[in-house]
């Protein structure tokens, strides 16, 4: 496999273009130091329409929330980065992508009082790939509850998609891995389901979708895409509540959502198969065509390559023309 820092292409920085290899930075730059800065994952498709963008709009609003929560100054707007991300698929060829918009700051002093910190914005894009195997997508993921509690609200900004929160997903996750599992599932301070490593977290009993209400997790731009569709297109109720994680083991179905893991079902949590109440297939089957989590599956894989049709027309602002 070919290191990241290794390939042609093009690099959007501070608005200006740097070929992919000599795209460096200092050793001592601020954000490497002290996790200060905040960044947005978005994916591009190529569909029946060309290529386009996935809610880069709203992805691109949350990148400047993120940065003004963090009291980081911007020069660029919502439109400047929005048409940066559009030219970054252009120049580097790329019809299925994702992309990497960062915000840091500079190199000019180190230290918690550091002044006179530039800032700096890139946006970087590579082919993903198949984040998750076709195969791997139906049968879904293994999951172990993680001793590592999700940040108090009080503690951090959870609303922000800031650098440093991540310290804590890899520490989670990395443990889960190491365990024999494929994801871990992160609980608040006071012991309530908050998400994944690095995913929103949903359940379905009794014909009602829950989801953990966004205290201690990410306002995910995926998590709102899946429950708009399953309310206004399947008609299902979605319940934005404290979760405990007895709910999960004894859920009819759960799944997890993120950007670039889409929408991915979850089959079984610390050793207990999700659905077995139900009559869900074991956890190394795929999950019955008919489910509501394949259904959202399929929606959110039409919605997003732009394969409307008159049912999903009303999404249409979602996509943005590369």
């Amino acid at each position: 496999m070919t290191p990241l820092y290794d390939r042609d292409g093009w690099i959007w920085h501070d608005g200006e273009w740097l070929p992919w290899r000599d795209a460096r930075t200092h050793m001592l730059t601020h954000s490497l130091h002290y996790g200060m800065g905040c960044f947005e994952g978005v994916r591009a498709y190529d569909g029946p329409r060309g290529t386009h963008l996935f809610r880069v709009a709203e992805h691109t609003r949350r990148l400047l929330d993120s940065a003004h929560a963090l009291d980081i100054p911007l020069s660029f707007d919502d439109e400047a980065l929005i048409e940066a991300q559009r030219q970054c698929l252009a120049r580097n060829g790329l019809t299925n992508a994702y992309l990497k918009p960062t915000v840091f700051l500079g190199a000019e002093g180190l230290g918690l009082r550091a002044k006179g910190l530039t800032t700096h914005v890139m946006i970087a894009a590579w082919d993903l790939g198949d984040y998750i195997s076709p195969e791997a997508a139906a049968i879904g993921l293994r999951a172990l509850t993680s001793s590592w509690a999700r940040h108090h609200v009080n503690i951090s900004l959870c609303r922000a998609k800031t650098n440093g929160h991540y310290v804590n997903s890899i520490l989670a996750l990395n443990t889960a891995v190491k365990a024999g599992f494929d994801e871990t599932i992160m609980l608040d301070p006071e012991g309530y389901v908050a998400e994944a490593s690095a995913a929103n977290v949903f359940l379905l009993r009794d014909g009602v979708l829950h989801t953990p209400e966004v205290t201690s997790c990410l306002q995910g731009i995926t998590r709102d895409s899946v429950i708009r569709l399953a309310r206004e297109v399947l008609g299902i109720e979605v319940r934005e509540r404290r979760i405990t994680r007895d709910e999960l083991y004894t859920a009819d179905e759960a799944f997890v959502t993120g950007t670039a893991a889409e929408l991915l079902p979850l089959r079984e949590l610390d050793g207990r198969h999700i659905g077995a109440r139900a009559g869900a297939p074991p956890p190394d089957k795929p999950i019955a065509e008919a489910s509501l989590t394949a259904r959202l599956q399929r929606l959110y894989h039409r919605v997003t390559r732009g394969d409307l049709g008159d049912d999903l027309q009303g999404f249409a602002g979602w996509l943005t023309g590369a």
